[in-house]
């Protein structure tokens, strides 16, 4: 569908009015998030239906969801379907919006895998729900965002990652060393519904709006055939869940704060700086407590603990190492990185170098913006070479035969003792991926040329 088509299509679905105050406070709303703990904003919230169905607001909207791609929910429409499908229907949508009568439909059930291992469970709403929903986020996010937590993190417009883990390394520096490392277990499947929507309630005025979102948490879920009701949980996969997740641990940051504690939270996983072991073992057991009898929410014992801020990982990092308390790159982040790679290069993919190269560029560029915030280059510097080793040793076993691999040789440019001498060993693949005759033929500069990115910052010996 072509662009201008889209933009007519819109203009008949939204109208072509003036978007309001409404899209005023949106725009406002995207800029970095700067200021500190504040209270809402003064506009009232027994209107929020027409504030979110606002035009330039739906716009936004439909625009976030089309950047987000994802897959289709339960009635199979995709993501470049619903412009056209809004043209026709988004009316009545909007009646039953306004009117309180909108009915969500059930969510899809998806596994995929998680980083460390296992699978988690992600629910695909359909894509008019995720747009209906991605409407109602923007005004919500705007007017609650500014009341979180200066110590929290994640799911939040101008924070990030490298921002929590930033904080974490400074309160180490301030002699903070020791760290309570708290993980809930499955939160996002075991909120409770009533006691989210309690404190929905205490910041949203309008019943209509109160009625949807209790919706969207009870839309049901549908699994290999099957339809089971929602019981409890902020299911992921759709765009309120990470709000409606910090809204209901704001009780946990508001806690902390009271009690004076150090802390970085970042959607589930909040970590307390302490002076002494002592000291953490207090803080563990209290908020524990707290969790349990306050939030309903059970702590993960296998995944949390009191330690030496260097020695948990936080965010992919360790913070505090050595003398000059730098960030590094988690043990577990380093394996899967290799982990991964051995998987785009195996030699059994019966795929050259070229295409090798091109399929990791992806992944490691990825990798490298967000793991380049390190502050141990050398580890960079080394996963560079690990990966070039990598690359060396595949296609030398693709060469297979000695006189396949004395050719090859030769057709790079190495002499012809160097690559006798090479083709005839009897060392393995892997010791001789560090050989002359292999460093020169695949060379640094000629895998580069391929596109392979580096990993170490420029100037990086």
């Amino acid at each position: 569908m072509s662009g201008r088509r889209q933009k007519n299509q819109l203009k008949l679905a939204f109208g072509a009015g003036s978007g309001g105050e409404a899209s005023e406070s949106w725009r406002e709303g995207t800029e970095p998030f700067t200021a500190g703990r504040g209270t809402e904003g003064p506009a009232s919230t027994d209107r929020l239906m027409e504030e979110v169905l606002e035009r330039e607001n739906l716009r936004e909207a439909l625009k976030r969801v089309k950047a987000n791609k994802g897959s289709p929910g339960v009635d199979g429409m995709t993501v470049l379907q619903l412009p056209g499908y809004l043209a026709k229907h988004w009316a009545a949508h909007r009646e039953q919006l306004l009117s309180g009568t909108y009915r969500s439909q059930p969510v899809k059930r998806v596994e995929i895998a998680k980083p460390g291992g296992g699978k988690r469970k992600l629910s695909v709403p359909t894509v008019l729900d995720r747009f209906v929903q991605q409407a109602v986020l923007q005004v919500l996010q705007r007017r609650w965002d500014r009341t979180f937590s200066d110590s929290s993190f994640g799911f939040r417009p101008g924070r990030s990652a490298h921002q929590a883990v930033a904080l974490a390394q400074k309160y180490v520096a301030e002699g903070y060393g020791w760290v309570v490392d708290i993980d809930l277990e499955k939160f996002f499947d075991r909120v409770n519904h009533d006691m989210l929507m309690s404190r929905v309630a205490k910041r949203v005025n309008d019943k209509r709006g109160l009625k949807l979102i209790r919706a969207f948490l009870e839309a049901g879920v549908m699994e290999n055939a099957l339809e089971s009701p929602s019981v409890e949980g902020t299911p992921q996969g759709g765009p309120l869940s990470p709000l409606l997740s910090n809204l209901f641990l704001d009780d946990l940051d508001r806690e902390l704060e009271r009690r004076g504690h150090r802390f970085v939270r970042y959607a589930d996983d909040c970590n307390i700086y302490v002076r002494s072991e002592r000291a953490g073992q207090r803080a563990m057991e209290s908020i524990r407590a707290f969790l349990t009898r306050k939030l309903k929410l059970k702590v993960n014992e296998s995944k949390s603990g009191v330690s030496r801020a260097g020695q948990r990982k936080f965010l992919g990092f360790l913070v505090g190492i050595g003398r000059g308390l730098k960030r590094a790159i988690a043990p577990e982040s380093l394996e899967r990185l290799r982990r991964r790679v051995r998987e785009r290069t195996r030699r059994t993919r019966g795929v050259s170098l070229e295409r090798m190269v091109k399929d990791l560029i992806p992944y490691l560029l990825g990798w490298r913006n967000y793991f380049g915030f390190c502050q141990t280059p050398s580890m960079l510097r080394d996963l560079d070479s690990w990966i070039r080793r990598r690359l060396r040793c595949v296609v030398w076993k693709q060469w297979k035969r000695g006189r396949k691999r004395f050719a090859e040789l030769r057709k790079r440019g190495i002499n012809r003792d160097l690559a006798a001498t090479a083709a005839g060993s009897t060392h393995g693949p892997w010791r001789l991926s560090r050989s002359p005759a292999l460093s020169l033929a695949l060379s640094n500069a000629a895998l580069a040329s391929l596109g392979l990115p580096r990993l170490a910052p420029p100037g990086t010996p």
